[in-house]
């Protein structure tokens, strides 16, 4: 039997859903954290228990490609315990609640911070990947993206069949750029929203937490989704305590509710 408060804050979001016509979503690690992703930050995440990564990857990279690459076919092959978790993730409920609310109708699109294509695997097709795909490859000259086993990796680095330049894992890294027409569609995502509503992600790292701010700023109300409190709780209209493969679906549920 769900909480009394838990199932009011879920009543109170799917009204604030019937009013809106174009909604939004962020979506962090706590989405894909019952798929057995471990999460970055937070009780039990990656970085809080062995430190976050080296900043220097994106200079690694800039300065030898054909050493970064064979450096991350090496570290592929060995595996780790979060690359090994992703590999055997499979989408949860959380993940296919969020594309039924898109199919129907409610979500217009989703902005994710994830790289593990769990989103797409369930069905969502509207979705910005903000720190790219751990699945895909993506040029550094056009920004045309392929699928990563597409590459032909007998040579090193891979280039770009359509504009010959160097491909590198779409994963942005410390100190990388996030792509320009990634970040130009979420500008845009969050200047057209009417609702926002935020899942799974601790609301710490920009430019992401951005977005569900300026849509705040614009009047936008603001849904947040996680089990622990977040940079965004003070300034969110609803607040739905609680794991996301189980309030996501309730969620749904209710709003398919006449």
């Amino acid at each position: 039997m769900m909480d009394a408060a838990l199932d009011k804050t879920l009543r109170d979001a799917a009204a604030l859903f019937r009013r809106s016509r174009y909604a939004v979503a962020l979506t962090g690690a706590g989405l894909s954290a019952e798929s057995g992703i471990p999460t970055y930050r937070g009780t039990g995440g990656v970085w809080t228990r062995f430190g976050e990564p080296t900043i220097d990857g994106w200079d690694l990279f800039c300065q030898d490609p054909e050493a970064w690459w064979k450096l991350s076919i090496e570290h592929r092959v060995g595996g780790s315990e979060f690359s090994a978790a992703i590999d055997r993730a499979v989408p949860n409920a959380a993940h296919y609640a969020m594309a039924e609310l898109e199919q129907m109708g409610r979500l217009a699109h989703v902005i994710t911070q994830n790289i593990d294509n769990l989103q797409n695997v369930a069905g969502s097709r509207h979705v910005t990947e903000i720190h790219g795909n751990r699945a895909k490859a993506r040029c550094m000259s056009c920004g045309l993206r392929y699928r990563l086993e597409s590459i032909d990796l007998a040579t090193l680095p891979p280039h770009c069949a359509e504009c010959g330049g160097v491909l590198k894992n779409d994963v942005v890294m410390f100190g990388e750029p996030i792509p320009a027409d990634a970040l130009e569609e979420c500008y845009r995502q969050a200047f057209r929203a009417d609702l926002f509503l935020v899942v799974g992600t601790s609301a710490v790292v920009y430019p992401a937490a951005e977005f569900p701010l300026m849509a705040k700023r614009r009047g936008a109300p603001l849904i947040e989704i996680n089990p622990e409190e977040t940079a965004l709780s003070d300034l969110a209209d609803v607040i739905i305590r609680g794991p996301a493969a189980v309030t996501v679906p309730a969620l749904v549920e209710l709003l398919l509710i006449p």
